[in-house]
């Protein structure tokens, strides 16, 4: 039987020892493993992540793959703890939806940058829980507070967590971003130090924290277009949250540069569009993600291409296919 060129390279590669890679791995992420057994398994899962980083590494991309904190789990098991995002899931019923953005043909801006602004605070961590959505609503919830009140909120996943399933949430079994701004609508935001996140379901508990947003200053949320000129359009006016698939594995060991190509639109993860822009020629979506500092680039960010599968309008990933933006209000108080 003949192999391809491409095969007995990979091949190769897996027959690599990598052991001082895993060593500085383990080091410098500081994984420790239940047994002997376990570490084995790991060390086998981190040598085929490897041997897979050098294979699309080696094709020249515009982006790079690299070892990081997930390297040691198979891209089904970081599938099944790292999502989260559900667009089966109906609301109850209270729709806080206000229509649907589209782009109508005004000037866009060359580039748009929320982090640079000011209005998207730091990466954080959904760690083991399907809690993606939460982060997204709360990301986009954050932003628009900020622009409307000069004031920078940190807002509570935890409280969306145990607190939204009444709105068609199902807390670290995953969710949805609109489902989560209906929720907005008509309960008060907490602050995250007053409900810290736990990574867990728990009860809710938002009737003893510290209020940020007030349920009054949620107006509701929009609908944003499947063509990239609504969403640049939308970018121009405040974070979006969006859904994209997020499960295979080059996307779990992004490391840099403009990600295409390894990802399908079957949507799996809620996440926070922040800007867009072109960098050497070529045009992406700058994404910010809820995986932690440690993953992707300028701690905790994606860029994705744009202007890819127009025909299709689902864009890289799927990011043109869910998209929406809460509106709150300038006379909200946010302290």
């Amino acid at each position: 039987m003949r192999v391809s060129l491409a095969a007995f390279c990979a091949l190769r590669t897996v027959a690599i020892d990598y052991a001082d890679e895993w060593s500085e791995f383990k080091l410098q992420h500081g994984k420790v493993y239940g047994d002997e057994s376990e570490e084995v398994r790991r060390f086998s899962i981190f040598k085929e992540n490897m041997a897979f980083v050098k294979e699309v590494n080696a094709q020249r991309n515009n982006f790079e793959l690299g070892v990081n904190l997930f390297a040691d789990l198979s891209a089904e098991e970081f599938a099944g703890t790292h999502m989260g995002y559900h667009g089966s899931l109906h609301t109850k019923g209270d729709s806080a939806l206000l229509g649907t953005h589209r782009w109508l043909g005004a000037e866009l801006a060359d580039s748009v940058d929320w982090v640079a602004a000011g209005a998207v605070t730091p990466a954080k961590d959904q760690a083991k829980c399907g809690s993606c959505w939460a982060f997204s609503a709360t990301g986009a919830l954050e932003g628009a507070a900020q622009i409307s009140n000069g004031v920078l909120p940190t807002l509570s996943e935890q409280q969306f967590v145990d607190c939204a399933g009444d709105y068609g949430n199902e807390g670290c079994n995953g969710g949805m971003m609109d489902n989560a701004f209906d929720f907005a609508k008509h309960n008060d935001l907490c602050s995250a130090d007053s409900y810290p996140y736990t990574g867990e379901d728990g009860s809710c508990k938002q009737q003893s924290c510290d209020v940020l947003v007030p349920m009054s200053a949620v107006v509701g949320y929009t609908d944003v277009g499947h063509k990239d000129e609504d969403l640049m359009s939308a970018l121009g006016m405040q974070p979006v949250s969006i859904a994209i698939e997020a499960d295979r594995r080059g996307f779990q060991l992004y490391k840099g540069g403009i990600f295409g190509g390894l990802c399908g639109a079957m949507l799996d993860h809620g996440v926070l569009a922040v800007g867009y822009g072109t960098l050497d020629g070529a045009d992406y979506w700058k994404v910010k993600n809820s995986w932690g500092f440690d993953w992707g680039i300028d701690g905790g960010y994606i860029l994705l291409k744009r202007g890819q599968k127009p025909w299709r309008h689902t864009g890289e990933c799927g990011i043109l296919k869910v998209a929406s933006f809460p509106q709150v209000s300038v006379t909200s108080v946010v302290v």
